[in-house]
């Protein structure tokens, strides 16, 4: 795919949440490289923090909430629940949250950001032509996004230094399913990359 990111173009990260990371006490699903990615998700936004929507995973307050498979899921980590959680687990990474506003946060209770949110609809409004994605899981919560985002036929980049997951080699099979199967809807690059060809100015 040839794109390069516009002035309508918005970075959308992904579920960087104390609930995810392993230097948070207590956190159901840490995920132990997600410091790594943390200061490259966060040059991006930093760069263009009006252009930035962070989502945060919400889980339900209790398994009998969700349907289907999605209850004995949470019957399975019932520990992850609202019921059992600190409200702050639900809450951006410090790094992050100083950023909004301008960035934006919108609330999804299920793995594509486009599912059961405000998302379609907050991108329709603001004429966006472009997704840049950062965040975790490159192989759950990014891969259910970026799949919604093909089909909604929106261009996306994937931020290769800036996802992350709990198995390395699931992450890489993703990364590569990208570069083969979608390489024309989808685009592969480091955060250098990015910010060098994003020069856009407000």
């Amino acid at each position: 795919m040839d794109w390069t990111p516009t002035s309508a173009t918005v970075h959308l990260c992904l579920d960087m949440q104390r609930l995810f990371s392993p230097e948070q006490p207590a956190a159901p699903w840490p995920t132990p490289w997600l410091p790594r990615i943390l200061p490259m998700v966060a040059a991006i936004a930093e760069r263009f923090p009006a252009r930035t929507i962070f989502t945060r995973f919400i889980p339900p307050q209790e398994p009998e909430a969700m349907p289907g498979t999605w209850r004995p899921y949470y019957q399975r980590w019932r520990h992850a629940t609202r019921d059992h959680l600190a409200p702050e687990a639900l809450e951006l990474l410090p790094e992050l949250a100083r950023m909004c506003p301008p960035a934006m946060v919108v609330d999804k209770p299920v793995y594509s950001a486009f599912i059961r949110s405000d998302l379609a609809a907050l991108l329709r409004r603001r004429g966006v032509d472009g997704l840049v994605v950062t965040g975790s899981e490159t192989d759950v919560c990014v891969l259910a996004t970026v799949l919604d985002a093909i089909d909604l036929g929106y261009p996306v980049c994937i931020v290769t230094d800036a996802v992350c997951s709990s198995v390395d080699t699931s992450h890489d099979a993703v990364l590569t399913l990208y570069r083969t199967r979608f390489a024309q809807q989808v685009i592969t690059m480091t955060t250098d990359q990015l910010l060098d060809g994003w020069t856009v100015v407000d």
